[in-house]
């Protein structure tokens, strides 16, 4: 494939558009590819906001004493999501069914890199990333709300098998999670 082909076609580039990335499409290809994440598909460089297909719910955030396995300098962050049951828009797998609400609880440490993944967090909530509808991985049911590849640790301890601490590169992988839905501190 030579410098005038399109990565997404691997035709001659018709209409050539260049992103900011420096990276070269035919403009209806890369227009196509944006509609479902605004992202180049050969870097992941952010050309835009994505906005994820979350439904409606809260997401609210305590400090707690109590501190999470590896991280007994400090006390830990509490957050917790709510959900009511709904109906599925336009955007979900089966719009007009009804999906089933939920409540889920995760914890940071609460130290600078803690605060810092929370802060990331709050945004792609914002941004309804952090969870979706779909069918669980863990139960196989249908209609439901799920987590969106965003991992987070709701035991605060009984380590990664455990979905909790201690898990050392934990905050790493999760603000890598989150880069890679356009989610970073650059503001």
């Amino acid at each position: 494939m030579g410098n005038t082909d399109c990565p997404i076609c691997l035709e001659r580039i018709k209409h050539k558009k260049t992103l900011k990335c420096s990276h070269s499409f035919c403009s209806q290809c890369i227009d196509t590819v944006f509609r479902l994440k605004p992202a180049c598909p050969i870097c992941n460089t952010f050309h835009g906001v994505y906005t994820g297909t979350q439904p409606e719910g809260t997401m609210s955030v305590t400090r707690s004493g109590q501190s999470v396995s590896g991280y007994e300098h400090c006390g830990s962050i509490v957050i917790d999501y709510v959900f009511a049951s709904g109906l599925q828009g336009p955007e979900h797998p089966n719009p007009d069914k009804p999906y089933r609400g939920t409540a889920r609880t995760a914890y940071l440490p609460d130290c600078a890199e803690g605060e810092k993944v929370l802060k990331l967090l709050k945004k792609a909530f914002e941004q309804r990333l952090i969870f979706t509808i779909g069918q669980s991985a863990t139960t196989g049911l249908h209609n439901v709300i799920t987590w969106n590849d965003i991992h987070h640790k709701t035991s605060m301890k009984g380590g990664p098998e455990c979905f909790g601490y201690p898990d050392p590169g934990y905050l790493s992988r999760v603000q890598e999670e989150l880069r890679l839905k356009g989610i970073t501190d650059d503001y």
